[in-house]
């Protein structure tokens, strides 16, 4: 059959509209969303046909056939594209997932405050205007030592904003070593050249001495920058030079250091197995004037990147013009507030900070769910091979990446070769299901690494897997 006789074959919009499938569907959705998929089906239809070399079967061009696939690209998009996930990838600070899940005391507070109006901006003692960031300042100073605190809506931002507050149009030294790339192509250069600083390289990619940023400053020089590289890590024949030695520097000749830290850690790491992550109170403690971080990453806390140091530099940040670009909402002040609160009492946070809560469960607690969802699907899922594997995973959203963390995972693939169900479609099935799950693939094995999923989560994931594998 001719391809012109084909196309002439596929109904009119009309016609799929008056199905009785696509009038139900018109009547809970609606009439345009209905309009729109059968205008976007026909034209993949034609295309389709334009495109093919092979024999088409015309029962796929009947109104019905047609009509069907409409309905399908309708309940596709009306999926939201942004949902909630189980994360059974292992990596814990999932960037793609939204990185840190928040507390329980932080999405009540979330709630609260969004029900109605809030003191944003107001002084409910005085009646007077106030500023934002007395939500959550006297938390910050309290809990790192810092003299005065910022909040803006990220770290890239809290760096942009600090060095236009405190370097435009003057040079910052930093170690070559540490011009990092962040997530989504975002280099340290680039927004140095956007504050309008002028960024003065030093040293050399694996050995920074003190004695490259003595030669550096001059009466040009507006602040020392040292950047925690924490999506990556220099090992073999490599040196830096301490927050402590450039501070010493930097008071010797006049010049305020800045210490972007990334991740922002409030308690040692070290009890969970990381090494050498910095802390916001040591960088005070050692004499930084202004210390940059995230508040979604080792915080646990919503996306943020907040600003904590020496009033007289705090200050100026705050009153730039571009403070209010980056300033935060309500939301995120009340999540935040009630993220720090937890700190004040280290095994509080320990205890209900979803981060920290996963990173301390044990191996064996690990191991232990792990065979208890096996022995389940082992006999729900007689298609599959499902085994309990110990594995390795990382922190993830750019923190500690050469510091491995141990786990256990649920591996699965097809028992027969010839499945009609494979290790991808298993896993893309999982990721469309309700709720999406997202695991890895590794060595033609589906992994659902429990290192990343709360308990409360196993048994929607057992279903899930259930449901993907035999369709019931």
């Amino acid at each position: 059959m001719s391809q012109s006789h084909l196309l002439r074959q596929l109904p009119a919009v009309n016609d799929l509209l008056e199905t009785p499938q696509l009038q139900q569907l018109a009547e809970r959705s609606s009439h345009a969303a209905v309009v729109h998929s059968a205008r976007v089906t026909l034209d993949q239809l034609r295309n389709e046909l334009r495109s093919s070399t092979d024999e088409i079967d015309t029962l796929k061009l009947s109104v019905e056939a047609v009509a069907a696939r409409v309905a399908c690209l309708v309940e596709q998009e009306e999926k939201p594209a942004l949902r909630p996930v189980i994360n059974a990838t292992g990596i814990l600070l999932h960037t793609g997932l939204g990185r840190a899940p928040l507390p329980q005391a932080a999405i009540n507070a979330m709630s609260e405050i969004s029900r109605s109006y809030a003191s944003v901006e107001l002084d409910l003692v005085s009646g007077k205007r106030s500023q934002r960031a007395v939500a959550v300042e006297r938390l910050l100073t309290e809990l790192t030592g810092a003299e005065a605190a910022l909040v803006v809506n990220n770290n890239a931002g809290a760096t942009l904003l600090t060095l236009a507050a405190m370097a435009s149009g003057r040079e910052v030294p930093v170690s070559r070593g540490e011009l990092i790339e962040i997530g989504g192509s975002f280099r340290l250069p680039d927004v140095m050249s956007v504050s309008r600083a002028k960024l003065h390289e030093v040293g050399t990619t694996n050995k920074t001495r003190l004695s490259d940023y003595e030669q550096a400053i001059n009466e040009s020089t507006a602040a020392l920058l040292l950047v925690h590289p924490s999506n990556f890590a220099v090992v073999g024949f490599s040196s830096s030079v301490t927050l402590e030695e450039l501070v010493a520097l930097g008071r010797e000749r006049g010049v305020p250091v800045i210490h972007d830290i990334g991740s922002g850690a409030l308690i040692n790491f070290s009890e969970y197995g990381f090494a050498d992550e910095p802390v916001a109170t040591d960088s005070v403690a050692a004499g930084a004037d202004v210390v940059l971080f995230s508040g979604d990453k080792l915080l646990g806390g919503p996306q943020a990147g907040v600003i904590i140091g020496k009033r007289e530099h705090v200050s100026r940040i705050a009153s730039h013009p571009l403070a209010r670009a980056f300033r935060v909402d309500k939301l995120t002040l009340a999540a935040l507030r009630e993220t720090l609160q937890l700190y004040r009492h280290t095994k509080k946070a320990k205890r209900e900070i979803p981060l920290l809560q996963l990173l301390g469960a044990s191996v064996d607690s690990l191991r232990t769910r792990a065979g208890e969802l096996a022995g389940k699907l082992i006999e729900s899922c007689p298609g599959l091979v499902t085994e309990v594997v110990d594995e390795t995973t990382f922190l993830g959203g750019g923190s500690l990446p050469a510091q491995q963390l141990s786990t256990v995972a649920l591996a699965f693939q097809p028992r027969d070769a010839h499945s009609s169900l494979s290790v991808e479609e298993l896993a893309a099935s999982l990721r469309s299901g309700t709720p999406a799950i997202v695991g890895r693939i590794n060595q033609g094995r589906l992994l659902l690494d429990l290192r990343s999923v709360f308990p409360g989560e196993d048994s929607a994931l057992a279903d899930a897997v259930q449901t993907a594998a035999t369709g019931k």
